[in-house]
């Protein structure tokens, strides 16, 4: 079984070509059922990923089976789908360029495996929510905004699990990096578990928006599109994805973005 990798990072060589380093992520172990898949949606294979780690899913003190979190009807528990749709991409696509318009582009990727901490595939949605909250509120207290998108995915070897992009600024990641652990155990009620959390900055390294906002516009481009890996087939065939993977049986919101480049605020922008 083998883990679920990062997207490739792209970093310059001599003589100016670009090069694909390729970044391991973490695995678990799904119990959720898996739908058929798609005979054109297949898995790519990834090269150099790290064994995956297979957890209990015991249930936690903080997060019961019965959480749905925040949403009201768009998150209610019998709210099941198997990948995003057209409509999602476009929001999270269109949100993406919203937050480079308002100066708060995407600098970091974090992926949090659920699954793997404990919480239930139903309460993924509110936890990824007080994650985010938690971020928001961590960077505002230190003189910074930030913005935000994230996609949940599900499946064999990988377990329910969270891919956000954020924006970050490099002075406050260690600052961010070292709260995360304590978010999660205050989100879960349980002891943190190695690997639950990956996080890195788009690109490999800090600062590469201001220093090389070229290259960084490239790898923030695989990123999203790492991120989006599980469109449904028509949703691929319009957007032309060419990376695409299950996303497995979500319970709740599949995907979201803060309200600071969300549709209402795009369109208030127009």
């Amino acid at each position: 079984m083998m883990a679920a990798p990062f997207p490739a990072q792209i970093t310059r060589a001599r003589g100016g070509a670009l090069k694909l380093h390729r970044d391991c992520g973490f695995g678990g172990v799904s119990i959720a059922p898996h739908r058929p898949q798609n005979p054109i949606k297949q898995p790519i294979p990834e090269t150099g990923t790290a064994p995956a780690v297979s957890y209990p899913t015991s249930g936690v003190a903080a997060l019961s089976a019965r959480s749905t979190g925040r949403g009201g009807a768009r998150n209610r528990a019998d709210r099941v789908s198997h990948d995003l749709t057209i409509a999602q991409i476009g929001n999270l696509k269109a949100a993406e360029r919203h937050a480079e318009k308002i100066g708060l582009p995407f600098t970091r990727m974090i992926s949090i495996h659920w699954e793997g901490a404990g919480v239930p595939l139903a309460g993924m949605a509110k936890a990824t929510y007080r994650f985010t909250d938690l971020l928001t509120k961590a960077l505002a207290r230190h003189g910074s905004r930030t913005a935000w998108l994230w996609t949940h995915e599900n499946g064999d070897g990988k377990g329910g699990h969270c891919h956000l992009l954020a924006h970050v600024p490099a002075d406050l990641v260690p600052v961010v990096m070292a709260l995360q652990r304590g978010w999660l155990r205050r989100i879960t009620g349980q002891p943190y578990r190695a690997r639950v959390i990956h996080s890195k900055p788009i690109g490999g390294r800090l600062g590469l928006d201001a220093g090389n906002p070229d290259l960084h516009a490239v790898n923030l481009e695989a990123a999203l599109a790492y991120v989006l890996k599980g469109a449904s087939p028509e949703a691929a065939s319009q957007f032309g994805l060419e990376r695409l993977e299950p996303g497995g049986r979500i319970i709740g919101k599949r995907c979201g973005t803060s309200q600071n480049i969300g549709a209402k605020a795009r369109k208030s922008k127009d």
